[in-house]
């Protein structure tokens, strides 16, 4: 293989950033034309496929999301190299890296590392996203410090780590104003037939969730499934279906999305995990995540098997 360019890197950095080819360009002062020609030459030499192309969308292929792994912490140290050039004294901080799985909620997982951002000596944190397994196979190589998910390390996948349990709590069923005045029956009864988004067939809260409504002979109907949490949640804002998100962060999502909360159930439980490769957990980070998590997001919840309408 030729010897790695690193403009083509760049440019393909840029466009996995941006989502396409279209706002990367905006972004590199560049036409797609050019664009588009240099990540297809990155592609031959490096001999894989990075993108599968669907209309104006790029989305990233296993390779792809492997070579997005190693740019990011290339051009993350150009940055941090920069900044020390320019500001010696400042020092550079140390880095904190979060694999999250889609399936985890997005509000969740900020409430998660906020206290990481607390601590005296305030980390770098760099996320990144994607499905558990290819997280999984990033801290396998410690190129993740922990990965935040809905469920413990699959045995199918063979790889060495501890899940340590974050905490746990019910949901809460969020629609508009408008789609909630038309379910008025009492919760969760009002489920039944109504437009439902359900999370994807990784999320490991689905099958609890489909055992929760055969249990109380409950058949909403299914309007859309989705693997990325934040994605139905913006479906659920326009008003396509009903959808349920963890107690923990409902008045943030409320606020965030303009929903309104229609009932909520501890019949259901979320459960959210740190995993590392340690069985103890002693990053300074990992740590105050895990303590902070139990006492203040975690700490206080509904009793269980209540249904609770609005």
């Amino acid at each position: 293989m030729a010897a790695l360019n690193y403009k083509h890197l760049h440019y393909f950095w840029v466009v996995a950033k941006a989502g396409g080819i279209a706002r990367a360009s905006e972004r590199l002062h560049l036409t797609p034309q050019t664009i588009s020609g240099q990540v297809s030459a990155f592609e031959d030499v490096l001999g894989y496929q990075l993108f599968t192309r669907i209309g104006r969308r790029f989305d990233l292929t296993d390779a792809g999301r492997m070579v997005l792994s190693y740019a990011d912490e290339i051009f993350t140290l150009g940055e941090e190299l920069e900044s020390v050039l320019h500001d010696p004294a400042g020092g550079r901080a140390a880095l904190f890296r979060v694999g999250i799985a889609d399936a985890v909620q997005k509000a969740v997982a900020g409430r998660l590392l906020e206290p990481a951002l607390r601590l005296s000596e305030r980390p770098r944190i760099v996320c990144r996203e994607g499905k558990l397994a290819s997280l999984l196979q990033e801290l396998a190589v410690q190129r993740l410090d922990i990965v935040i998910a809905d469920s413990p390390i699959p045995s199918a996948l063979g790889i060495k780590g501890f899940g340590h349990l974050l905490g746990e709590c019910g949901l809460t069923f969020f629609a508009t104003a408008k789609l909630a005045r038309k379910y008025q029956e009492p919760f969760p009864q009002c489920l039944d037939r109504a437009p439902m988004l359900l999370p994807g067939e990784d999320a490991a809260l689905r099958p609890r969730l489909l055992q929760w409504f055969e249990a109380l002979a409950i058949r909403p109907q299914i309007v859309g499934e989705f693997d990325d949490s934040a994605l139905m949640k913006a479906f659920g804002e326009m008003g396509t279906g009903i959808f349920a998100a963890p107690s923990a962060v409902a008045e943030k999502i409320s606020q965030q999305y303009g929903v309104v909360a229609i009932g909520r159930t501890e019949a259901v439980m979320e459960q959210f995990y740190a995993i590392s490769v340690e069985r103890r957990l002693t990053h300074p980070a990992v740590v105050a995540i895990s303590t902070a998590a139990r006492q203040e997001l975690f700490g206080q919840g509904l009793s269980r098997d209540r249904d609770i309408g609005r």
